[in-house]
C-alpha cells in the first residue's frame, strides 16, 4: 500500500516583472569608446533631459537605480582605462547617464522557477500554536538559462497550509566582498584536484605566505605574468588559478529587504552560466548553535564545481568551493549535524548511485561509500537525493529521486540508521510522488524533483518542482511513510528500540478483531492478553502489569471511555491506546481530552500500529 500524498493546490509561478539592473558591455572597445564620447559632447540640458527620462522610467522599478549607475560607470571606466577621455570633470548628470548606457535589465525567473528547498526561517517568533515560518529558496532561470537562488517566505499552519508573505517587486542584487583569506595548502590541493600544471601554479604559490588574501594572489599572478611571458596554456593556467579564488567570496543584502527581495546572482566566473539546485539544511553545531547551510553546483558553461553557502541570518552570506577527490558531480547534501563526530555528506558521484561520505572539514571531501544502487524498475537510470537526511527518532529519512523509463523522475524516500547512516534500514519500492497529468508538461516533461523538505505537525512537507517549470508542494504522513520503510525492522526487533517482551492488553469485544490484533503484536515480539469487554480488563488489570492498553470504544457492559475514566481516577500509570471504527472528529477528540495517548482508526494498519506501538513504548 502506498503513502498517502496530498498535494497542496499552492503554486509558485515564475515572474517576468522581477528584475535586476546588470552591467551591460556591448564592446568592442571603439564601440564604447563612442557611446562615452557622445555622452561626454552632449550639452548639459540635453544630457539632464535624457538622465531624467530614464530615471522616470526605471527608478520604481529597482530599489535605488541611481546607485547602480554610479557602479557602472566606475566599471567600464576601470574596462577601458586609458582608452577613454578624461571623465574626471563630467557632472554628475554625465557620470549617472554614461552608467545607464551601461546597464540593462534582467529578468531573473522569465524562464522557469523550480527546484525548491525548504527551511525553518531562523526567525520563530510570534506564531501561533503549531504554525511554523519557512523561508523556500528556488532555482530561477531568464535570458539564456542563466540559474540564480532566489527565495520566498511564508508560515505554514497548524493544518501545513502554506500562507506565502506577499512578494516584493524590487529585487536587490547583493554586494560582493572579496575579503576571503585562503590557505595556500587547501587552495593548492583543489588546483591538484583539477590536474593544473604544477610549473605555473608553483611559481606563482611561490610568491604567497601560507595565508593570503584575494589581492595578494591578484598581484601575484600579475608579478608572474610580467616574467614568463607567459603562453596559450600557461595564460589558461593563471586564468584558472584566478578562477578559482574568484569562487570564494562573501555578500550582504541590506538588512530593509524582505526576503523574496533577495536574488543571489552569478557572481564568480566559475558559476557564470547558473548557481543549481541549492540544498538549504539547517546545521546544529556541537555547541547548540545553528548555522544555514546549502550545497549546489556551480556551472560556466563547460564545466561544474560543488559549492558551499553558509549563512546565520539570510542577510550576510559566505560562498566557497567544496574541495577533495570526492568534490564532484551534482547533488552533494550535508546532514544536520555531526555524526560520531565528523561531518556526513550524501553525494552522488558517479551520476548513478547514493554514496555517503565523512570528514572533520565541512569544506574537504575524500573518501565515499556507496550506499544506494538503482533497484527498481522506477529508478533503473539513475538515483540521488532530493535534499538533506532529515533526522527522526527511527534514522535519517531521506528523500530520493529516481529516473526510470522515457527519462520519467519520481521521489522515493528511504531510512538510513542514525549512528551508521552508512547502514540502510528500509526504502521504498515505489514511488512516494511521481509527476501527474498537470504536472508532467513543462519546459523538462515528466520530471518532479525536489531539494529539501522538512517535517510540520507530523507531516513530511515536501517542496517540489513540476517539469523544470514551476513548482508547489504536498504534505505526508510522516508516521505512514515510516511505516512503509521500517516493517522488517518490526518482525526482526533490530535498528529500533524494540518493543519485545512488553506486555498489551487488548480489550476488544469482536472475535475476529482480537485475533488479528493478537497476531500482529505476537509477530512482532509482544507479550499479549486479551479482554472482550471493560469489566474483564479491570479484573485482569488488578492482576497483572500491562505496559500498555489497546481498547476499542463501543463494547457492552463496560465501554472504553468508562475504562479509562476508571483508570485516571484510580491514578493506574498504563498508557490507553483506542480503537475504534467511530471516525468522527468528535469522537477523537474526546478519548485524546480523557488522557488516551493515542487513537488509531479501524481497520488496521499492521504498520502504521507497530510504528504507534513503538513511538509510545519509548517515550
Amino acid at each position: 500500500m502506498s503513502t498517502p500524498i496530498h498535494r497542496k493546490p499552492i503554486r509558485f509561478n515564475s515572474d517576468a516583472k522581477r528584475v535586476i539592473a546588470r552591467f551591460f558591455f556591448p564592446g568592442p572597445d571603439t564601440r564604447v569608446q563612442a557611446i562615452i564620447q557622445k555622452v561626454i559632447d552632449m550639452p548639459e540640458q540635453a544630457a539632464y533631459l535624457v538622465l531624467n527620462e530614464t530615471l522616470r522610467e526605471f527608478s520604481a522599478r529597482h530599489r535605488n537605480i541611481s546607485k547602480i549607475y554610479h557602479k557602472h560607470f566606475s566599471r567600464v571606466c576601470d574596462i577601458m582605462g586609458d582608452r577613454i577621455s578624461d571623465v574626471s570633470q563630467l557632472s554628475e548628470q554625465k557620470r549617472l547617464l554614461i552608467g545607464a548606457y551601461f546597464t540593462h535589465e534582467y529578468s531573473i525567473e522569465s524562464a522557469a522557477f523550480f527546484n525548491p528547498s525548504m527551511i525553518e526561517d531562523p526567525d520563530q517568533s510570534g506564531l501561533q500554536d503549531g504554525a511554523k515560518r519557512v523561508i523556500i529558496s528556488f532555482r530561477a532561470t531568464g535570458e539564456g538559462h542563466i540559474s540564480s537562488l532566489v527565495f520566498r517566505g511564508g508560515i505554514l499552519d497548524r493544518e501545513n497550509n502554506l500562507h506565502l508573505k506577499p512578494v516584493g517587486r524590487l529585487v536587490d542584487e547583493a554586494e560582493a566582498i572579496r575579503n576571503y583569506v585562503y590557505q595556500k595548502e587547501t587552495f593548492c590541493q583543489k588546483l591538484n584536484e583539477m590536474q593544473i600544471q604544477v610549473d605555473v601554479v608553483n611559481i606563482v604559490m611561490d610568491k604567497l605566505r601560507f595565508e593570503f588574501d584575494y589581492n595578494e594572489l591578484h598581484n601575484a599572478i600579475v608579478q608572474t605574468i610580467q616574467e614568463i611571458n607567459p603562453d596559450i596554456q600557461q595564460k589558461a593556467i593563471l586564468k584558472t588559478i584566478s578562477w578559482l579564488a574568484d569562487s570564494h567570496y562573501e555578500i550582504s543584502f541590506s538588512f530593509d529587504t524582505s526576503i523574496s527581495d533577495r536574488v543571489i546572482f552569478p557572481i564568480a566566473a566559475a558559476e557564470s552560466n547558473g548557481i543549481e539546485d541549492a540544498r538549504f539544511v539547517k546545521f546544529t553545531n556541537d555547541d547548540g548553535n545553528v548555522k544555514y547551510y546549502a550545497t549546489y553546483t556551480a556551472y560556466n558553461g563547460f564545466t561544474i564545481m560543488p559549492k558551499l553557502i553558509e549563512t546565520v541570518d539570510f542577510y550576510k552570506f559566505n560562498i566557497m568551493p567544496i574541495n577533495g577527490e570526492n568534490a564532484q558531480n551534482k547533488g552533494m547534501a550535508l546532514f544536520p549535524r555531526k555524526i560520531n563526530g565528523k561531518y556526513a555528506m550524501l553525494a552522488r558521484l558517479d551520476g548513478i548511485n547514493n554514496y555517503i561520505m565523512f570528514s572533520d572539514d565541512i569544506n574537504l571531501w575524500h573518501d565515499a561509500i556507496r550506499i544506494q544502487e538503482p533497484g527498481f524498475p522506477w529508478e533503473f537510470i539513475q538515483i540521488g537525493n532530493c535534499g538533506s537526511p532529515i533526522e527522526t527518532e527511527y534514522g535519517w529519512l531521506v528523500i530520493t529521486h529516481g529516473v526510470g523509463t522515457m527519462r520519467k523522475y519520481s521521489l522515493g524516500a528511504a531510512l538510513l540508521d542514525l549512528n551508521d547512516p552508512t547502514k540502510v534500514i528500509g526504502r521504498l519500492n515505489e514511488p512516494l510522488l511521481s509527476p501527474n497529468e498537470e504536472e508532467r508538461e513543462g519546459y523538462v516533461p515528466n520530471v518532479v524533483y525536489s531539494c529539501g523538505s522538512i517535517i510540520s505537525n507530523n507531516e513530511l512537507i515536501i517542496p517540489f518542482a513540476m517539469s523544470d517549470t514551476s513548482s508547489t508542494y504536498a504534505c505526508a504522513p510522516l508516521e505512514e511513510l515510516l511505516a512503509r520503510l521500517l516493517p522488517a525492522e518490526f518482525k526482526k526487533g533490530t535498528s529500533l528500540k524494540a518493543a519485545t517482551k512488553a506486555c498489551v492488553l487488548i480489550v476488544e469485544d469482536e472475535l475476529i478483531n482480537q485475533k488479528i490484533i493478537s497476531a500482529i503484536l505476537k509477530t512482532a515480539g509482544y507479550e499479549v492478553e486479551v479482554a472482550p469487554d471493560g469489566i474483564v480488563a479491570l479484573m485482569q488489570i488488578a492482576n497483572k502489569k500491562f505496559d500498555l492498553i489497546l481498547s476499542d470504544i463501543s463494547m457492552p457492559h463496560f465501554d472504553g471511555y468508562q475504562l479509562l475514566e476508571y483508570i485516571n481516577e484510580n491514578k493506574i500509570d498504563i498508557p490507553v491506546v483506542f480503537l475504534s471504527a467511530q471516525t468522527s472528529m468528535e469522537d477523537e477528540i474526546k478519548g485524546l481530552k480523557m488522557g488516551a495517548v493515542e487513537y488509531i482508526k479501524k481497520p488496521i494498519d499492521r504498520d502504521l500500529l507497530l510504528l504507534r506501538l513503538n513511538k509510545i513504548l519509548n517515550r
